[in-house]
């Protein structure tokens, strides 16, 4: 059985792309106001807020148990991707990689933001993160619907 793999999900939006780059670029701690019932804080660890090669750690409730995510943070502004590789934390007991990747992009009217899950089980007998791509699309909507709200 293989034991990388990636999963793709791609979730249309209404409001500006750039909205959701700037969040998860350079205010990543924004994003438990916005959803505080499964972000519960991100804390800076490493150099400042939106610099490439900083280290944030997520406090999150998912699949009904709260965790905690350490990342390395890099951005790419020209392809508006946010790129997080997994250091520590609960996911790291199935696995042993995790690199999250955020892009928006515009495709003719259509406004998008892709989540790419890349990661390396442990073992065979780990089931792939597709929880985890759900909860990437859910928290998605939650903060689309915000956006929406407001704007």
């Amino acid at each position: 059985m293989v034991l990388t793999g990636k999963i793709i999900r791609e979730i249309e939006i209404k409001s500006d792309t750039d909205l959701f780059h700037e969040l998860f670029c350079n205010k990543p701690y924004e994003v438990s106001k916005l959803t505080p019932e499964k972000v519960h804080g991100c804390e800076l660890h490493k150099d400042d807020w939106g610099t490439h090669g900083s280290i944030i750690c997520w406090d999150y409730t998912h699949d009904g148990k709260r965790k905690i995510a350490k990342q390395i943070m890099e951005r790419d502004d020209e392809k508006k991707m946010v790129t997080l590789t997994l250091i520590e934390g609960d996911m790291l007991q199935d696995f042993k990689s995790v690199i999250v990747k955020i892009q928006v992009k515009k495709q003719g009217e259509n406004k998008l933001v892709t989540w790419t899950i890349e990661y390396e089980k442990l073992n065979e007998d780990i089931e792939d993160p597709l929880t985890l791509i759900q909860y990437f699309a859910d928290l998605t909507k939650d903060i689309e619907a915000h956006h929406v709200r407001v704007n």
